[in-house]
């Protein structure tokens, strides 16, 4: 599903029109942005936990060259499966 496929979903389920619709997911999706960019977490109880996890430096390899380099350590979003989407899945 792509994110206008989402934002049409949207519409119809809230009775809102495309534009609010569009609206609303953006402003969903920049508070998530901005909640995890500031190292908090953003749970929905039942749905899942979107949180900032820290990746260490290791070792990898150039592909082209076969060299090996290291690759420096990094944040990086992660996202838990609550119970109620890993039941709606099932």
């Amino acid at each position: 599903m792509t994110k206008n496929e989402f934002v049409d979903r949207v519409a119809a389920d809230t009775g809102l029109s495309k534009k609010d619709a569009g609206a609303a997911v953006d402003s969903v999706l920049r508070s998530i942005e901005s909640a995890l960019g500031s190292g908090e977490e953003v749970n929905f109880t039942g749905f899942g936990k979107f949180h900032v996890a820290e990746r260490g430096a290791r070792e990898g390899r150039n592909p082209r060259t076969g060299e090996t380099m290291t690759i420096s350590a990094s944040r990086v979003p992660r996202f838990t499966a609550g119970s109620g989407l890993k039941k709606a899945v099932k």
